[in-house]
């Protein structure tokens, strides 16, 4: 029986004003919050102990509200996490991947919370452990591996791994053999390195004290770090800089870009410290990515107005641009996503209609087949592959209700075989679930995909609860993939949707360009719209329905909490970026000047600065009937800074004529991508899940079968 909602009656901390001013273009803001921003923030994000006293303790004030005002939910916690756990393989392992005389791979065990890694004889065999990340994690409060790479001769295995949570990894270089690290220590990385062609060096990027990854360092084995020669410096900070290699070991990608434009530079893994060969100079709006294919590279580009991108080809002896040959050319609405090339085969993946699927082509007769699925929404990805002159590549598959499949598909014969499906230990019954996909109109006319799930046995006359996905930035597209732990929410008589709104390219590039800059507003407009269609179409009802969105996610849940409060009974901001203007107008945060291209430039630009205050989450809170908000942070966030949530929940609550609570809890000890273990990530799915049920008046937490 679903119950309106109560919450205790305890005074919520009162924020201390102590106001700011600012003027751009004419106009003059008021941050009477602005103190929560800790000007030494380089130094916490590498050691959170510095942080001012007065700030740590209105944090820790923060904290202590939402534990009181949450406790009653602490045994309903307690019941999700053991359903969500119970639903997780504790001892999983991947299916290795083969890569000359051993098959590369990852596992847990069980009651472990951090990956380990493992290679094991090409035929089968005992696998060994290179890596073991709960022994490297013991004692530390927060703990994540970056990216592992092991050397072209299989005799060491280069990491990375931050304890801090702001992402300043370290570089650390293994002896497979020994089990040893050697004494190489680098820190400040972005998390990965490139070896060179004789395995006695790699090139990284270091991080600088604004966390951006400016310059391209080669470090030797053996030697100091100050020692590391300097190859490429980025002195654009709108910027990005991050180093890949090929698979046949043959070409270090060096990729530069920011949201609308892309440049790479080329060098030999056998001279990694001569000058990075330029392949195109970058030109606004041009992007383009490089795959090797022996004697080509495959380039996926939107040169020449293609829009929804074609593949060219350009010899590897000179790939400038003037030698790009179209190969696949360019189909309005067929949005090429991915390449992965083989000796004889190129594959992609693309998105038509709003599904995605796999082509395959013969690179000798230019023949195309494609791999593709029945169901109304469904995943697929690329899993990538070691080895280059093969026959076989691997996909996965899921959808909503159909766990997650590893296959192997021989291009050549087109046979299929199933490697893995995921397995649920607690039981998963597929034809308990309905999942659907549903297009609605949105303020405009344009449909809005949306991916539904709901127990076969959830009434759809407008009674049941429902969490309302939503992203919408970066032209990222939310999968319809299965999700073992939203099935907590719909054997509860939940229906879980998501709203693929413009801003991500869930319907080609332009549904993108349609949600960024000055057509932000699209983005809110579509997630309330979609709200609105399900309400009409009976699967739920206003004040049952509870909006959840993180980071730019985070920022769709304070703009529609403006827009549109009557529309949603809880709105769940993760790291939400909700301080937009401000936070465009500070160029020395990480990530300001590479996010101009998505958001607009508010210092250089009136118009861009008017754009982003009409919608920005903390400059258009007003007297208005929120309904209950839960904001969610990590206090070395690089990404979405701490002090971003802290001052919108403090707005929040100075404004609100509601009386609902606004809610915040921030972890001490991580960063963005929150708690780091595998169990410690699903306690805080369980905790934000909790809130969404007592919000919906099912506390209970009684299930439908």
């Amino acid at each position: 029986m679903t119950q309106k909602p109560v919450f205790p009656a305890i005074d919520a901390p009162k924020t201390e004003e102590r106001p700011v001013e600012d003027t751009r273009h004419g106009v003059t803001r008021i941050d009477e919050f602005a103190w929560l921003r800790a000007g030494n923030w380089q130094e916490v994000f590498k050691d959170p102990s510095a942080l001012d006293p007065a700030i740590r303790a209105h944090l820790e004030t923060e904290n202590a509200y939402q534990v009181a005002m949450l406790a009653d939910a602490a045994d309903l916690r307690k019941r999700l996490f053991e359903e969500m756990k119970g639903r997780i393989k504790e001892d999983d392992s991947s299916v290795p991947m083969k890569d000359g005389p051993f098959a590369y791979g990852s596992s847990y065990k069980k009651g472990g919370e951090q990956p380990r890694f493992f290679r094991m004889p090409r035929e089968g065999g005992a696998e060994q452990i290179i890596l073991d990340g709960d022994a490297e994690a013991d004692g530390k409060a927060y703990f994540r591996i970056g990216s592992s790479d092991h050397s072209s001769d299989h005799r060491r295995l280069l990491w990375a791994f931050d304890d801090k949570g702001s992402e300043f990894f370290s570089l650390r270089v293994r002896d497979i053999a020994t089990g040893k690290d050697l004494d190489d220590d680098v820190s400040d990385t972005s998390g990965g390195g490139v070896w060179n062609a004789a395995n006695d060096g790699f090139l990284y990027t270091r991080v600088d004290e604004n966390h951006r990854p400016s310059k391209l360092f080669f470090h030797a084995l053996g030697t100091d770090n100050a020692q590391d020669r300097l190859v490429y410096e980025e002195t654009d900070p709108g910027f990005f800089m991050d180093v890949g290699g090929s698979r046949n070991n043959d070409w270090i990608f060096v990729s530069i870009n920011d949201h609308e434009t892309s440049e790479f530079r080329l060098l030999h893994t056998d001279d990694p410290t001569a000058e990075p060969k330029l392949v195109a100079a970058r030109e606004t709006g041009l992007q383009y990515d490089l795959e090797e294919g022996g004697d080509v590279f495959f380039i996926l580009t939107n040169a020449d107005g293609a829009k929804d991108f074609k593949i060219m080809t350009a010899p590897v002896s000179d790939p400038t641009r003037p030698n790009w040959k179209e190969l696949v050319p360019h189909e309005p609405g067929r949005l090429i996503l991915a390449l992965l090339a083989f000796k004889d085969f190129l594959v992609r993946l693309e998105r038509k209609d709003g599904l995605p699927r796999i082509v395959i082509r013969d690179r000798a007769t230019g023949s195309e087949h494609s791999i593709s699925f029945d169901e109304e929404a469904y995943s697929l990805s690329l899993l990538g592959a070691y080895e280059y002159d093969t026959d076989v590549m691997r996909f996965s598959y899921s959808s909503m209700t159909t766990p997650a499949q590893v296959f192997d598909y021989d291009m050549r014969t087109r046979a299929r075989v199933l490697l893995k499906t995921q397995e649920v230990p607690s039981g998963h019954d597929p034809d308990h679930y309905v999942t659907r996909r549903l297009m609605a109109p949105s303020h405009d006319g344009e449909l809005v995909p949306v991916s539904l799930i709901y127990h076969r046995d959830t009434p759809l006359d407008g009674s049941a609860p429902m969490l309302l996905y939503g992203y919408g930035s970066y032209g990222i597209t939310i999968p319809a993939g299965f999700n073992t732990n939203i099935l907590s929410l719909a054997d509860r008589g939940f229906v879980y949707a998501i709203a693929h709104t413009r801003g991500g390219k869930d319907k080609g590039f332009s549904w993108y360009e349609d949600g960024k800059r000055e057509k932000k507003k699209n983005t809110f407009l579509d997630f309330i719209a979609v709200a609105g269609h399900l309400v009409s179409h009976g699967y739920t009802s206003h004040h049952r329905i509870v909006a959840q969105g993180g980071s730019a996610g985070g920022m769709l849940m304070g703009a529609i909490a403006n827009m549109a409060p009557e529309a949603f009974g809880g709105i769940i901001a993760e790291v939400p970026f909700v301080d937009v203007l401000t936070t465009m107008l500070d160029d020395t945060l990480p990530l300001t000047p590479p996010e101009w291209p998505e958001w607009g430039n508010p210092i250089a630009s009136e118009k861009d600065y008017q754009t982003i205050a009409a919608y920005s989450p903390y400059d258009n809170v007003a007297a208005l009937d929120y309904p209950p908000i839960l904001a969610v942070a990590g206090l070395t966030d690089p990404r979405v800074t701490y002090w971003e949530p802290a001052k919108w929940i403090a707005r929040l609550r100075a404004h609100t004529a509601s009386g609902n609570p606004a809610l915040f809890k921030i972890h001490m000890d991580s960063g963005h991508a929150g708690a780091s273990g595998r169990f410690s990530r699903l306690e805080e799915i369980a905790y934000v899940y909790a809130f969404a049920l007592k919000v919906a008046g099912k506390m209970d937490g009684d299930k439908l079968t």
